[in-house]
C-alpha cells in the first residue's frame, strides 16, 4: 500500500514504527491514558494490527486501527476495526473515510471478507462515517468483562 493521496490529503499505511511517537500523542488525546512510545513501538512490531495514518502538512492528525483473526470456526479471516481518531481541527475533510478505505484494502489483501467494529451508541459522528462507508447497524449485544 505505501503512501497514497485521497481527497487531496495524505494517507499512509504504517509499515515502520517511526510514527510511534505521533501515535502515542494521538492515543493520549483519544483515550486519555498514557502509553509510552516504547510500548506503542513494541505493540506495532508484535501485533497483527494494521494502522492507517492521516497527515495534514506532514503532521499526523489521525489514525484507524484494525486487527484480523483466524478461527477454526470460519473459512476466512475476519477483521475488527478497533480504534479511529481524527483531531478536531482535521475533521470533515474526508480523512476518516479515506483511512477506512485504505484499511479495508489492507484487510482484503490479508484474506478478510468481513469486518466488525464497536462504537459508542451516542457517537453519532463516527456512526455516520461508518455508515457512509457501507457499515450497517446490527442487532448484536456486546458484553465485556474486566479482569
Amino acid at each position: 500500500m505505501g503512501q497514497e493521496r485521497l481527497n487531496g490529503q495524505e494517507h499512509r499505511t504504517l509499515f515502520a514504527v517511526e510514527d510511534a511517537e505521533a501515535l502515542a500523542r494521538l492515543n493520549r488525546e483519544f483515550n486519555g491514558g498514557y502509553r509510552a512510545v516504547e510500548h506503542v513501538r513494541a505493540s506495532l512490531e508484535g501485533n497483527r494490527e494494521l494502522v492507517v495514518l492521516a497527515c495534514l502538512d506532514d503532521t499526523v492528525v489521525g489514525f484507524v486501527c484494525a486487527q484480523w483473526f483466524t478461527s477454526f470456526c470460519y473459512d476466512h479471516p475476519y477483521g475488527e476495526i478497533t480504534e479511529m481518531y481524527v483531531q478536531e481541527h482535521a475533521r470533515r475533510k474526508g480523512l476518516a473515510a479515506g483511512m477506512i478505505s485504505l484499511l479495508e484494502e489492507g484487510l482484503r489483501e490479508r484474506g478478510v471478507r468481513s469486518v466488525k467494529l464497536l462504537t459508542g451508541l451516542t457517537n453519532e459522528r463516527a456512526i455516520q462515517v461508518y455508515q457512509d462507508s457501507g457499515y450497517q447497524k446490527e442487532r448484536e449485544l456486546s458484553l465485556s468483562k474486566r479482569f
